[in-house]
């Protein structure tokens, strides 16, 4: 076997969880300082009047969910080849691991530059259909454009992090991912700080970054005995695996479409509500949001990837008890930080802005935003364990019901029908949380998701 995979198969599931997790873990907070940074540098250093950087912020904000939406719209190939990778690593089927990779990356790159097109020529009224405020819509605009240019960086960088996490190895894409952290931080001081260029600076040092990351993992993996060798003849899209991966990864595309779509309402609602300071401060809870949800991401990837090899080798045991280990670990770890918010919210807006009305709405929004983190940790680890079993079509069931009929319901009925403004917005969150939670407990332990979906040949 080589170095770049482990077998989740055998061994202590306790000790090989939190080893293979912590690594992904910290990837994740890398990745997710590529936002924040940018929100960081624009904050306080996008323009010397406060005013002006808090309707940048705003700017940078909507672009960045924009372009969140777009990688969402491939991330079911990126599920789906975690899984279809793990389980024929768990059936020692080497041969279909390889060619799922080649597929995998040639649907992406179809895809992505399709997704790229169509947004470029559709970001104007998607902009305006978000209801931006009209003094930012420039830098949305423009931030948005920009790392759209990058969306091959992003869907490349995605898929090699799927396929290692399938092969059980978590250690390289922390490395690869470090780097461009790194590259990330040096461009947004030296592009938005040290030469002014505000929204614009922040967007070429993240797709920069991005590429730099992209490269770096092809050069390194293909020197290394990667299940995959990088050659122009080895990007062949599979018949058979491309039918698998459609019927394994749209459902799960669907399913995080709607979500971001559900967040992108919000967003609208809050701009009808307090304009560009109320977006701004909603997109600086988001960004704590996205470091803040890490512990339950990583345990569920990390179940994810544990549960298909071992559903692939039909120790169905063993893949349930991740979950549990899972678990315990990451609602541990995110209700010491929902003690945090509730304790220090204004601390922590203001590191991003100074600005006061920014920081009163974003204390409102956090202080009810932040019980999803009570919610979302036990969500999340059932979900891996069902995605890990190949049964997207369920998530995509659960989470498409809990964003269409409560999220976007509640946000409206309490943030704009009953005045209750950011507040009433912020509780949507973990209403629809508690609904997902509910229906995924259902699905784990009635035993449903032992059912194969996949043909893989367990």
């Amino acid at each position: 076997m080589s170095k770049l995979q482990k077998d989740f198969t055998k061994g202590p599931i306790a000790q090989s969880m939190i080893a293979f997790s912590m690594p992904f873990l910290l990837s994740n907070i890398l990745q997710a300082l590529y936002g924040a940074v940018d929100m960081l540098v624009v904050g306080n250093y996008g323009n010397p009047d406060p005013d002006v950087s808090a309707v940048i912020l705003s700017g940078v904000n909507i672009g960045s969910q924009i372009t969140h939406l777009v990688a969402m719209m491939v991330s079911g190939l990126t599920v789906s080849g975690t899984v279809m990778v793990g389980q024929f690593v768990g059936a020692k089927r080497q041969k279909d691991a390889s060619e799922t990779v080649g597929t995998m990356f040639g649907l992406m790159g179809i895809v992505g530059v399709v997704l790229m097109a169509l947004t470029m020529a559709w970001a104007d009224p998607l902009l305006r259909l978000l209801q931006t405020p009209r003094e930012a819509f420039p830098h949305a605009y423009r931030y948005l454009m920009i790392c759209l240019g990058g969306t091959l960086f992003i869907f490349g960088y995605n898929a090699i992090a799927s396929i290692q996490r399938g092969l059980g190895d978590s250690v390289r894409p922390l490395i690869f991912v470090g780097v461009a952290c790194a590259v990330n931080v040096v461009l947004d001081l030296c592009l938005v700080k040290g030469m002014g260029m505000g929204a614009d600076g922040a967007a070429w040092a993240t797709v920069i970054a991005q590429g730099v990351s992209l490269i770096l993992s092809a050069w390194y993996l293909s020197r290394n005995h990667f299940i995959f060798d990088f050659k122009l003849r080895s990007f062949r899209i599979d018949e058979e695996k491309t039918k698998l991966m459609v019927k394994l990864g749209i459902p799960s595309s669907i399913q995080s479409i709607i979500v971001n779509i559900s967040f992108l309402v919000m967003t609208a609602l809050v701009n009808t509500i307090g304009g560009a300071d109320a977006s701004a401060a909603v997109g600086v809870v988001g960004k704590f949001n996205s470091f803040a949800i890490l512990p339950a991401v990583a345990m569920s990837s990390s179940i994810s990837a544990f549960a298909a090899q071992n559903i692939g080798a039909r120790q169905y045991d063993r893949a349930k008890k991740s979950l549990g280990v899972g678990a315990v670990v990451a609602m541990s770890i995110s209700f010491a930080v929902f003690v945090l918010v509730q304790l220090f919210p204004e601390f922590i807006i203001r590191v991003f802005s100074q600005k006061k009305s920014v920081i009163e709405y974003g204390v409102e929004y956090m202080r009810t935003f932040s019980f999803d983190y009570l919610l979302v940790p036990l969500l999340f680890c059932m979900n891996g364990l069902i995605m890990g079993a190949g049964h997207t079509r369920f998530t995509l069931i659960s989470g498409s019901m809990s964003s269409l009929f409560l999220r976007i319901p509640v946000a409206v009925l309490l943030g704009s029908t009953l005045h209750m403004n950011l507040t009433g917005v912020g509780l949507a969150a973990p209403a629809a949380s508690l609904a997902g939670v509910l229906l995924a407990g259902w699905f784990v332990f009635t035993g449903r998701w032992t059912k194969d979906q996949t043909g893989i040949g367990r």
